[in-house]
């Protein structure tokens, strides 16, 4: 095993690179006010954001599936990583060199199994490239390349490469640089023959597929000799780093584009992702050897956030296939906030065919939206019925009203029914729109009743949460001024220690009645108290959740560290305040607890307790009473 990463420098990584440039890399990022970003959560499906990210403190907090963390934390959970995995990743970015305090710097055999695998395939990319672009053998694949309009300038964009036909040239190539026959045959790679690992891809065009952040994780591989018995395409197999049903090729280079301009297009080849590239339409993606489906939908949801106006287009040959893959994708339809769209080129050409065809205007023309998704589907539909006779009418309104009930605006719901009944031609319009409209009625019922939840802010979803997540004491409604004012003060507390220090490092763990901000407070007083964190915030942050006994108080700490404070405008007066109301509610249960105290000894107690114990309830009524009076100045 690898030695233990220094903590110096594990440090650095976190300083070195920003939260909210690693998490942009997954998911779409807009302004959250109070110096903070919002998006759809990448950890659980939601419809409108609740997943926060504060740059200014390196961490994140979703305050629906109460996900949070720093950079480490988010990269380790995203990308499924160990934590020295996910350091090492961020340190190759930043060009930090990484020490191990047992045993020196780190062989690269001993790194995390994910990190090789990355590697070697990185390391496969660039060995499949050099061979396209000098290889005598390649020249197959180039010319490949050549007669559908791709120059050796696009080649070198996407990361195209050849693999020989010998049989293990990659193979003894990775050996050489390290690599063992078991992570060969792992990554996918190799393949068993019968004297050891033979290459699995050979004498064929090669395209690297990358994950969202950039990373190669797999190849396709189109065949190029009449030879070759294989198919015509040939995917890496689902490996410990790559699955083709959560993976879209080409979305490593569209997905600020997508993020812009809210617009997807979803293509069904590589060479047509880069025809529709080369051409300007910088946001086109495909699925890689597998239809489109919902983990592809999660992942264009993460990068259009869920806008209403946003717009999929789905580019199909006009074949057979094609139409069966565009209804396939109309199955998801309802997944999507975004509107979609199909899009078919003339005579059935792909984006590859028509750009050679008819040029660059002609495919950036193609995929400007034509017909919605469901219009598509309504016509294949009615199609395949004979409009000539009663039955086939109502055949093809039994099939059809149910895709009808499906659109998500009412308004066009209602057009579109009106639409479907001229097609059938069926002249009680109004039979239609109430068909289309009960089975519209019983999919809510069915669906809960309900219509999407409106946005609530953090507030109002922490509110909603019982029990509470620390599985002690009653749930936190935050509509309890005790509590509310108990949190403020924590957040205030993480986020901007400076304005209630040195006061609140005074205040004791049982001023806070809710055990998980009791549970915060302890672990801010282990980490230095908020005297620290005026001195180094980012540190500070980082010993608090260190101090935190388990993931559930790690994860208030987060919360706490990244929702928004509730006063617009903070400042020492309003941190004064919080300060205040929590210390004066303390004063008054302890001058409570006093009262029944008094009230149990009774006139036979013995006089010298008795008196103790009044001087204390003196001594706290005039405490109260100087704080009502004269707010911070009696703390």
């Amino acid at each position: 095993m690898a030695g233990r990463i220094n903590d110096e420098d594990v440090k650095a990584v976190r300083d070195a690179v920003p939260i909210d440039a690693v998490v942009s890399e997954y998911l779409q990022l807009r302004n959250a006010g109070g110096g903070n970003l919002k998006g759809l959560c990448p950890f659980h499906d939601e419809k409108s954001p609740s997943f926060q990210v504060s740059p200014s403190k390196g961490l994140f907090h979703c305050f629906g599936c109460q996900e949070g963390g720093d950079t480490l934390t988010f990269v380790m959970k995203v990308d499924h990583l160990t934590f020295s995995e996910a350091v090492e990743r961020l340190a190759a970015q930043a060009g930090i060199t990484l020490r191990y305090e047992e045993g020196g710097y780190n062989p690269a055999h001993q790194r995390g199994e994910r990190i090789r695998l990355v590697e070697a395939h990185k390391i496969a990319a660039q060995w499949y490239a050099e061979q396209l672009a000098t290889g005598a053998e390649a020249e197959t694949g180039r010319v490949f390349l050549a007669e559908r309009g791709f120059d050796q300038a696009a080649a070198v964009h996407f990361g195209v490469g050849y693999s020989p036909q010998g049989w293990d040239h990659l193979t003894r190539y990775l050996r050489g640089k390290g690599f063992t026959d078991k992570e060969l045959l792992l990554s996918g790679l190799s393949q068993e023959g019968r004297r050891g690992p033979i290459d699995r891809f050979r004498g064929r065009l090669m395209w690297p597929i990358r994950d969202i952040g950039g990373e190669v994780v797999g190849f396709g591989a189109r065949k190029l000799y009449e030879s070759d018995n294989g198919p015509k395409y040939l995917n890496t197999p689902d490996t410990a780093i790559y699955k083709k049903s959560q993976v879209l090729y080409g979305i490593d280079l569209a997905k600020k584009d997508i993020a812009k301009a809210s617009r997807a297009v979803v293509v069904e080849g590589y060479t047509d992702v880069m025809a529709c590239h080369l051409a300007g339409v910088t946001t086109a993606i495909a699925t890689c050897g597998t239809a489109f489906g919902g983990d592809h939908i999660k992942i264009l949801r993460r990068l259009l956030m869920d806008n209403g106006s946003a717009r999929v287009i789905f580019t199909f040959d006009g074949d057979a296939a094609g139409q069966k893959a565009a209804l396939r994708a109309f199955e998801d339809d309802q997944k999507f906030a975004a509107e979609t769209y199909i899009a078919i080129a003339p005579d059935g050409m792909d984006p590859c065919e028509l750009r050679l065809a008819k040029g660059d205007e002609a495919v950036a023309d193609l995929v400007e939206p034509r017909t919605p998704l469901f219009e598509f589907a309504l016509r294949q539909i009615v199609s395949r019925y004979d409009l000539d006779t009663p039955a086939g009418r109502a055949a093809a309104l039994d099939e059809a009203a149910p895709i009808v009930a499906r659109i998500k605006n009412s308004g066009a719901q209602h057009e579109v029914a009106v639409e479907l009944a001229g097609m059938l031609g069926i002249l009680d319009t109004q039979f239609v729109v109430k068909r289309v409209a009960q089975l519209a009625r019983w999919a809510r019922e069915k669906g809960g009743g309900r219509g999407p939840a409106p946005a609530r802010g953090p507030q109002q979803q922490y509110e909603a949460r019982s029990p509470h997540p620390t599985g002690s004491g009653p749930a936190l409604n935050l509509r309890n001024p005790v509590y509310a004012t108990e949190r403020e003060l924590l957040k205030l507390a993480l986020q901007r220690p400076e304005l209630v220090s040195p006061a609140f490092d005074a205040y004791g763990v049982d001023e806070f009645t809710a055990p998980p901000y009791a549970a915060v407070r302890q672990a801010i007083m282990e980490a230095g108290g908020a005297e620290y964190g005026g001195q180094d915030s980012q540190e500070y942050l980082v010993r608090v959740r260190e101090a935190a006994p388990d993931d559930t108080v790690r994860a208030m700490v987060t919360e706490l560290a990244v929702e928004a404070i509730m006063r617009r405008t903070v400042d020492e007066s309003y941190a004064g305040e919080q300060l205040v109301w929590v210390r004066r509610r303390a004063v008054d249960r302890r001058i409570q607890d006093i009262q029944i105290t008094l009230t149990r000894l009774g006139s036979n107690a013995d006089p010298a307790h008795l008196a103790s114990v009044q001087n204390e309830l003196w001594v706290l009524q005039q405490y109260g009473q100087a704080l009502r009076e004269q707010g911070t100045a009696a703390l």
